[in-house]
Parts: C-alpha cells; sequence; structure tokens
C-alpha cells in the first residue's frame, strides 16, 4: 500500500554547514513528485533523508501519519532506484528481481507470481534468464525498476536514474518509468536536474535552489507562472528586460527602456505605478510586428520545427550577464528564415510574459502574489 509523504521543517547539516534550512512539502498518495534543481541544491540530500540514509536535525518526516525520523532505512519499506542501477552481476534477470523477496522470506509459489507480475509490467519477461552484461542500459534501468517495484513499497525513490543513458534511450525510459509507476499507483519522489525531464514525468514539481524550495506546481504552472526569476530562467529559458509600470486608466502597462509599452491586465495587488520590474519573456512569446523591439540577429540556429535566433538589443535593455537572449521562430506559422545582421521588430505577448519584482523574489501576475 502507497503512503503519502509529509515533510515539515527538516532540516540538515554537515558540521556547521547547514544544506537544508528547514524544508516543508507534502507529497500526496500516488503522486508522481520531482525534485528539481541544480547540482549542490540538496535535492539528493533531501532524498535520503527519506530513504533514511541521512539522519535529520530537526523537523519531521512522516509516511501518512507515521514519523519515521528514528526508524532505520531498511524498516521503512522503500524502495530504491540509484543512479548506477547496483544489479548483481553474477545473477540473472530474474534472480535479482527476486532478491528482495527472498531477504523477506516470501513463498516460493508467492514469490513466482509477484516477480512474472512485475516482468510484464516492465515488459521484460523475455529477459529474465539473461545476466546484465547481455543487457543494454534500458534493459539494465528496466530491472532494477523491477527489483525496487516487486517487493511492493510503500514509496518509490529514483535518484537520476536516467543520467547514464543517451539522449534516445532517457525519452524512452522516461515513458516507460511513468507508465509503471501509474500502473503500479505508487508514491514515488524522483531527482533529476533535466528540465525536459522533469515537466515530461511528473504530476507536480518542487524546484530548489540552495536547500530551498522556490516553487511547487504542475509541469504547465511551473513553466508558464514562475514564482520567481530563479525558476523562470532555470525551467526553459527566458529573455529578461529592465521596465518599469505605469498606471493608466484601464489598468497597467510595462514600459521597456527603449519606450515600448505593453498594456499588462493580469498584474496582482503587488502592482505599482512607477515600480522598476524585470520583465521576463521566453523566446517562443515574440511574434514580428511592425512597431514592437528592435532586436538584431547575431546567429540563428536550425532545429527543424524551429528556428532559434540569437538577439542583442539596445544598451541598457536588457538584464547584465544572461547567457543568451533568444526568438524560437515556429516554421509551421513563418514564410520567411532571417539571416544574422538582420533587425526584427518583435511583439512579447503581454497574456503570456512575467512580470517581477527588480529583485527578481516575486512574480507580479495574478494567482503568483
Amino acid at each position: 500500500m502507497s503512503n503519502s509523504i509529509i515533510i515539515e521543517n527538516a532540516v540538515k547539516k554537515y558540521g556547521d554547514q547547514t544544506i537544508i534550512p528547514g524544508l516543508s512539502a507534502n507529497i500526496k498518495n500516488g503522486e508522481f513528485f520531482t525534485l528539481l534543481g541544480p547540482s549542490g541544491c540538496g535535492k539528493t540530500t533531501l532524498l535520503r533523508m527519506i530513504a533514511g540514509f541521512n539522519t535529520i536535525e530537526s523537523g519531521e518526516i512522516k509516511f501518512d501519519d507515521l514519523v519515521i525520523n528514528d526508524i532505520s532505512a531498511h524498516k521503512r519499506n522503500i524502495g530504491m532506484v540509484f543512479q548506477n542501477y547496483a544489479i548483481f552481476p553474477h545473477l540473472t534477470v530474474r534472480q535479482n528481481v527476486e532478491y528482495g523477496l527472498k531477504i523477506r522470506k516470501v513463498k516460493k509459489a508467492d514469490m513466482k507470481k509477484k516477480v512474472d507480475e512485475i516482468l510484464d509490467t516492465v515488459k521484460i519477461s523475455e529477459l529474465q534468464d539473461r545476466l546484465p552484461e547481455k543487457l543494454s542500459g534500458g534493459q539494465q534501468q528496466r530491472v532494477a525498476l523491477a527489483r525496487a517495484i516487486v517487493i511492493h513499497p510503500s514509496v518509490l525513490l529514483m535518484d537520476e536514474p536516467l543520467s547514464n543513458l543517451d539522449a534516445k534511450l532517457r525519452i524512452e525510459m522516461r515513458s516507460a518509468i511513468r507508465d509503471v509507476q501509474k500502473q503500479v499507483g505508487i508514491t514515488t519522489v524522483y531527482v533529476t536536474h533535466d528540465q525536459e525531464e522533469a515537466l515530461a514525468i511528473s504530476d507536480r514539481i518542487a524546484v530548489m535552489n540552495g536547500g530551498v524550495i522556490q516553487q511547487v506546481g504542475k509541469p504547465e504552472e511551473i513553466y508558464t507562472r514562475p514564482s520567481n526569476i530563479f525558476v523562470s530562467t532555470f525551467i526553459g529559458h527566458s529573455n529578461l528586460f529592465h521596465g518599469k509600470l505605469g498606471k493608466a486608466a484601464d489598468g497597467f502597462y510595462a514600459e521597456f527602456r527603449n519606450g515600448y509599452k505593453l498594456h499588462i491586465d493580469n498584474l496582482g495587488p503587488g502592482a505599482e505605478d512607477g515600480m522598476r520590474v524585470i520583465i521576463a519573456v521566453r523566446p517562443e512569446e515574440f511574434s514580428l510586428g511592425a512597431q514592437g523591439l528592435p532586436a538584431y540577429i547575431r546567429n540563428r540556429t536550425f532545429l527543424g520545427k524551429h528556428t532559434n535566433y540569437d538577439l542583442a538589443f539596445p544598451d541598457g535593455m536588457v538584464v547584465e550577464n544572461q547567457p543568451s537572449i533568444e526568438y524560437s521562430q515556429d516554421l509551421g506559422q513563418s514564410s520567411e528564415i532571417y539571416d544574422a545582421g538582420k533587425t526584427l521588430s518583435l511583439i512579447p505577448n503581454a497574456a503570456k510574459i512575467n512580470i517581477f519584482t527588480e529583485d527578481g523574489q516575486k512574480n507580479l501576475i495574478k494567482g503568483r502574489e
């Protein structure tokens, strides 16, 4: 039977260094919940705290109503899939999957039934007599997943499980993991630094930085309405412009530094007349128009369905130290591909852009205040 996971003010320290400074989260029963963030943000540390491999200095972690802080790892009834799979090289696929059941002294008849079912679920029944050295990376990953699930754990924990696979196989396996998780219905906590992977596979995502959860939400919420600049630039790409708000008779407008104004009708109560802001525009939120923002094409990259343009804007318009400023052109809706050196007039989509306080810590769009 699957459990919810409730984390209340969890703190993790190594000596005098605080890695997680009081983190709280509520992971629903049967949910696929992803911890996403850059290297060193604390996501694997938190996963290991849930598993019981790391201590917790203060706060509580609960499976449903049971506090598990002082319960040893092997008694928490968790399934774990690691980055390196940890498959026994001298055992066949079936023997690897049976291993956890043998430790639990499951009867042979029950064991055979459980293993047959999970081999079929993860689609490796025909490989059951092979040794790991005869398996591809994706097949080994399926063995690791089957072994973790066959014991019917309360919670499944996965730590960067696809990082050793090539790009095509990663896409195939993330779909397989998602399908198996939904079929089995087990609460899953998944750690990754890959934004696309997180968006494709998760029910909800917790974006972490510096041991702090920056935002929790469904993938589409995280992408379209990020809570702050960190989330906006970590999930996908956002172009950041300096701007200010102005009050108009019918609401507000956002003014770019070159004087271009954009009517905004979805600002929350934190917005003020004359307020300096950062305007975030994703590459696909631009369209071409006669009276827009002047952008010089420095370079272009043809990507099949899209062409990405690396842009330069007049001095002082964009926030400094951005890796790139981009416009993504949908070739299905366009009749011309533009060359480097040309100047475009770009109009941001007022309904989709995000507007942040000048310090980048708060999104001023309604529903994010």
